[in-house]
């Protein structure tokens, strides 16, 4: 059980950290999209738990890994948006939400972006990856 605890702890951990590096990078991007040359990225606190929560990934991923990657992808995607609109109307009603899609298309209640979906996709495929248990090669 404590090993158990210990390896969802980790996995927390680097699930928040590979989402804040991610979202540095990829508002770093939109800098260079509108020709910001000093390539700011940035992100919030709050995001870390909010990424954290893709820990969730790794006992979903033992139960769907023989579907195919682009049902699993769909999957996470989904999953990943409901995380992200459950916690930003939490946030919002805080006062507190780092995000707000208000003037976006294609968004809902101003805290999710739909056009988002292939970068969730590919998200919470790469966090199956990050959380797929390592196995040690032969000797």
């Amino acid at each position: 059980m404590k090993n158990i605890l210990k390896n969802t702890f980790y996995d927390f951990l680097k699930c928040g950290i590979t989402g804040w590096c991610i979202e540095i990078l990829f508002t770093a991007l939109q800098a260079l999209k509108n020709h910001d040359m000093t390539l700011t990225g940035q992100t919030s606190v709050w995001m870390f738990p909010i990424y954290g929560c893709a820990f969730l990934i790794a006992p979903l991923s033992r139960c769907i890994n023989k579907h195919s990657f682009l049902l699993r992808g769909i999957i996470y995607m989904l999953m990943i948006f409901l995380v992200e609109f459950l916690s930003g109307l939490l946030l919002t009603r805080l006062q507190v939400c780092p995000w707000d899609y208000s003037g976006c298309r294609f968004n809902i209640a101003s805290v999710i972006r739909l056009d988002y979906a292939p970068y969730w996709f590919a998200t919470g495929l790469l966090f199956e990856f990050l959380l797929r248990p390592k196995t040690l090669p032969n000797k």
